[in-house]
């Protein structure tokens, strides 16, 4: 059984006493895949070097998180750009909107996020999107670019079933990680209604930890919690479920 993390900060600080540990913890749950997405250019160095580590098993994304969209955002802007070139990523992420942290910044995030949806197209890429309090802004940058071939994956989705199968129509996979083990986490819900081929499975690591482990830092490993759930909702095996979105992320970027 292959199963894939398309959303896991491994570089994090929260990893640094216990990194390599923690990621053959999880190699040996059966986690095979690791997708990086991007916060900012702090972080490429780190990112690059766990790619030069695990080449197999850790994939690439590189991009500007919203909440890292500030003053210097151009500048940032620049790096991804300067990345994307060197043909080493898999995909742009994580972008998006943010307006829980700071909402004074929403012109600029515009500006970020529909940028890098264009290099997305541009190189033919897929982009990860970060949505928090914003999935209305969200949907408007999206439908600009409607018509066009882009694709994508709804990071960590915790919308509607409405919102759900909109971005469906957007061409946009979901990202389905440890919100949907909380017993307010409202899209166990519906989950079984959308298709199984338009979701992955994520972590998010070391966020948004799934029960039991809510409110701990999150590893890679603990995705067989999620995907424990998601097989019993869609009632199926989890080999099954970890088969199709392990092949729903593989033909998304491409690998």
């Amino acid at each position: 059984m292959i199963i894939t993390d398309t959303h896991t900060h491994l570089y994090s600080e929260s990893f640094d006493e216990d990194r390599k540990a923690m990621i053959e913890r999880a190699i040996q749950s059966g986690v095979k895949r690791f997708f990086l997405p991007a916060i900012d250019a702090s972080y490429t160095d780190s990112m690059l070097s766990l790619k030069k580590q695990y080449p197999h098993e850790v994939f690439l994304m590189s991009g500007l998180h919203p909440t890292h969209v500030k003053a210097n955002y151009k500048e940032e802007l620049a790096h991804v750009s300067s990345q994307l070139k060197t043909g080493a990523y898999v995909g742009v992420g994580e972008i998006g909107i943010d307006l829980y942290w700071d909402k004074s910044t929403l012109k600029i995030q515009q500006d970020a996020f529909s940028e890098q949806i264009q290099w997305a197209l541009n190189y033919d890429l897929p982009f990860v999107i970060h949505c928090r309090d914003a999935f209305d802004e969200v949907f408007e940058i999206l439908d600009e670019f409607k018509g066009c071939s882009i694709k994508g994956i709804f990071h960590c989705f915790t919308g509607t079933h409405e919102q759900a199968l909109r971005a469906l129509n957007l061409n946009m996979l979901l990202g389905i990680g440890g919100v949907v083990t909380f017993k307010n986490g409202k899209i166990d819900q519906f989950l079984s209604q959308i298709p199984l081929e338009s979701i992955v499975l994520e972590t998010d690591a070391p966020y948004l930890s799934p029960a039991p482990y809510r409110g701990k830092r999150n590893e890679s490993g603990y995705i067989t919690h999620v995907l424990k759930k998601v097989a019993e909702l869609y009632n199926k095996t989890e080999l099954e479920i970890a088969n199709i979105t392990t092949n729903n992320a593989t033909q998304l970027f491409n690998i």
